[in-house]
């Protein structure tokens, strides 16, 4: 068999056999295959698409291409989440320390951000000295002594999947379902999370656009888990606006710290909780309004704030940092309404200016500003007046081309912008 055959059969339209898909994953992993030969099999894929039984055996084969997590020893429920990216979206960081303060046990392997999207891994070090390599031993004790831990996935873990995404971001075939599905669900399955919740993000700022593509992709991956024996669970959520009020790596830090200190509410808290209420549900067996009522309790005692300061602390940081306030850049620049009317605002502007200011990454390896930020003086929907700040940029070099971005971020119309719902439909869970 050559990786050359392969390609033909998906070029071709035939389904492909698990023989054929193991070869090719493993002619990946092992370097075999060159870069344009998996640009080629992913272009035919994105063409031509993949049967059910297709992703779910590349999905496997995938998973099993390097290092599996081991199960840590101790007892008790194993919970993980994946968001497919968006804007303002640092529902991790509430999440996992309110899970944790629940006693569901987080083992969650988070990614940096790319292009528009913020990445977990790197807010997380806004905290000074916090480690997000950790080794597969220490991840395991640190879950078995904390109750949670985040981290990148190591070197080993899912080889082939790094190797296809690397050139499915520089071949414009990012946007397969069946090669997204097949991306996400691999790096759950080769952790041990016994609950896996997936936030499916749709609109303006996602990479899907559609809901109803979004909800097609959210059954696919939930389908393929629960046939690998994982309890599943799915939310299609809209990425139309900014799901929070700040964007980049302090400044987000700074909302979710307000969040877990009880001084702030808003699409970010009630999405991270609702998450929080569904995980809980679906490990307890809890009635809807007990798991929600107890996500807000250990919000509103505090718990949640202590809990991560533990995980920040076992990660190489201070405890006390939780506690603080994270510096933002020192210049200032106001982006304000040029007439009066109701906001309009677009996710993706405000990732792609945020980037622009050394917020964020054009390609993998770049450095990140950690206080370049975007603060929202107004949501989408709201009334402003004329002259009335609409946001505020950090920046600490240029501001090159993002303010031009933050300003065309915004419209001003005369009619209030009617919002879609923030959850747009909720799939598995055998509790719900």
């Amino acid at each position: 068999m050559r990786v050359y055959d392969v390609i033909e059969a998906k070029k071709n339209r035939r389904a492909l056999t698990e023989s054929e898909i193991r070869f090719f994953v493993q002619s990946v992993a092992d370097g075999s295959a060159t870069d344009s030969q998996i640009a080629a099999f992913c272009m035919a894929t994105l063409l031509n698409g993949m049967t059910d039984e297709e992703t779910f055996l590349l999905t496997d084969a995938m998973a099993k291409s390097g290092e599996r997590a081991p199960r840590p020893v101790s007892a008790g429920v194993f919970a993980d989440k994946h968001s497919t990216g968006g804007v303002s979206d640092s529902t991790t960081l509430i999440l996992v320390p309110v899970l944790a303060a629940l006693g569901i046990k987080c083992a969650k392997y988070s990614g940096r951000g790319l292009a528009h999207t913020g990445g977990t891994l790197d807010k997380l070090e806004s905290f000074a000295g916090v480690r997000v390599d950790l080794s597969p031993e220490a991840f395991e004790r640190q879950v078995n002594e904390v109750g949670a831990a985040v981290s990148g996935q190591t070197v080993s873990t899912v080889p082939a999947d790094k190797r296809m995404y690397a050139v499915r971001d520089v071949t414009a075939t990012v946007d397969s379902i069946p090669l997204i599905a097949s991306s996400v669900m691999s790096k759950k399955l080769a952790s041990f999370a016994d609950i896996i919740l997936l936030d499916v993000k749709y609109g303006d700022g996602a990479f899907m656009r559609a809901p109803k593509d979004a909800e097609k992709l959210a059954r696919l991956m939930v389908s393929i888990g629960e046939r690998a024996g994982r309890r599943m669970l799915a939310a299609v959520t809209c990425m139309d606006s900014p799901l929070g009020d700040n964007i980049g790596c302090n400044a987000e830090v700074n909302e979710v710290l307000q969040i877990l200190r009880g001084e702030k509410e808003n699409g970010l808290s009630r999405l991270s909780l609702f998450h929080a209420a569904k995980i809980l549900q679906e490990a307890e067996g809890v009635s809807e309004r007990e798991a929600e009522a107890r996500a807000y309790e250990v919000l509103r005692s505090g718990a949640a704030l202590k809990k991560l300061s533990e995980i920040v602390a076992a990660q190489g940081g201070c405890a006390g940092d939780v506690y603080k306030t994270l510096p933002l850049a020192k210049n200032v620049y106001e982006v304000r309404a040029p007439e009066s009317g109701y906001v309009q605002v677009s996710a993706l502007a405000l990732g792609r200016a945020c980037a622009e200011i050394g917020g964020g990454r054009a390609k993998e390896g770049d450095e990140i500003d950690h206080a370049a930020g975007i603060i929202l003086k107004k949501r989408q929907g709201e009334r402003a007046e004329k002259g009335e700040p609409l946001a505020e940029i950090y920046y600490n070099g240029a501001l090159k081309e993002g303010g031009a971005l933050a300003e065309s971020a915004f419209r001003i119309g005369d009619k209030k912008i009617q919002e879609r719902p923030l959850v747009y439909t909720f799939v598995g869970g055998k509790r719900s």
